[in-house]
């Protein structure tokens, strides 16, 4: 998903986690203090939050004892388990936070560009336990089971840049967009439209749309973030059902919402449920946009319509 380059916007790429990040202001005098922003931001959230850094809060409490009254987390750690669990609650378990050992299982115990070629043997014989509800979460004190693994992945980028974009436009007074490998929020105290490119990969249909300040888009994507596993593809989008990937009914889902997070939630839960993705997100009056296995498009609630080359709204 590409971001803006209006004539009046001045941005700063630059790489994070693994995906390409972009910062976009309307003030060129606060850029220095934007990118000082983010930076700290993004630190600290890799501090509490990364499942592969081996010092970080998170990879602490996952390898850690857990005492039968609970684990006092951090107060940002706190702040982002919470998140993950609303984001589980509201989408009926479908972004499930205590995937972090399934997802060690399939290979995916490091970053990407360490993953060797292939992966371990899996045997699946029976269906997951799902985890989310186990998990308690009273204030900061966290009551985790021994036998789960916690993983933010499916939450904690898309809450980092809604964090980011909003401390950005309040210390600075500048309209912001902050993109963080697909996961986009804006912020601003303007009418601000901004033009955005929604384009999963090269040979994907594309579309132009405009957000309003006060919004974030998320795309998730069966295409992306791909390793192989017992000789089989797989990618980082699991059904908690059974820890495995999700087939792949959809190469792209993109959502619209008043947060990054919320959109997250929604285009994240929208590939693992699959066909029934569009009745799902229509009776949420979800603003989305679902790329199936064949190029073609899926639009719900108020997503402007696709053009076709005429000029024409396509069927």
């Amino acid at each position: 998903m590409g971001s803006p380059a209006a004539p009046d916007l001045v941005h700063h790429d630059f790489a994070v986690w693994g995906v390409a990040a972009r910062i976009v202001v309307s003030d060129p005098e606060a850029l220095p203090q934007a990118r000082g922003i983010a930076d700290a931001e993004l630190a600290a959230v890799t501090a509490a939050a990364s499942r592969f850094e081996p010092e970080s809060e998170l990879s602490r409490l996952n390898a850690g004892d857990r005492p039968a009254g609970g684990v006092e987390l951090s107060p940002l750690l706190a702040e982002f388990v919470a998140v993950a669990l609303a984001a589980a609650a509201d989408t009926d378990g479908d972004v499930d936070p205590t995937l972090g050992g399934d997802l060690d299982r399939l290979g995916y115990d490091r970053d990407f560009a360490a993953l060797p070629a292939d992966g371990v043997t899996l045997t699946v014989t029976r269906p997951r336990r799902p985890g989310w509800e186990r998990v308690a979460l009273d204030g900061r004190t966290l009551s985790l089971p021994a036998d789960l693994r916690l993983d933010l992945g499916a939450t904690a980028k898309a809450h980092a840049a809604d964090r980011i974009a909003r401390r950005i436009a309040e210390a600075t007074g500048a309209d912001t967009l902050v993109s963080l490998g697909g996961d986009l929020a804006t912020a601003g105290a303007t009418d601000r439209l901004w033009e955005v490119l929604v384009q999963d990969l090269p040979s994907d249909p594309a579309q132009q749309i405009a957000i309003p300040n006060g919004a974030g888009v998320a795309t998730s994507s069966t295409q992306k973030r791909r390793w192989r596993s017992d000789g089989q593809a797989r990618h980082h989008i699991l059904d908690p059902r059974f820890g495995l990937p999700a087939d792949d009914v959809w190469r792209s889902v993109t959502v619209a919402a008043t947060t990054c997070v919320r959109a997250n939630a929604l285009s994240t839960a929208s590939v693992v449920r699959g066909l029934t993705a569009p009745a799902w997100l229509r009776g949420l009056g979800a603003d989305a946009r679902l790329v199936a296995r064949d190029g073609s498009v899926v639009t719900t609630g108020s997503w402007p319509a696709e053009l076709t080359p005429t000029g024409t709204e396509a069927n």
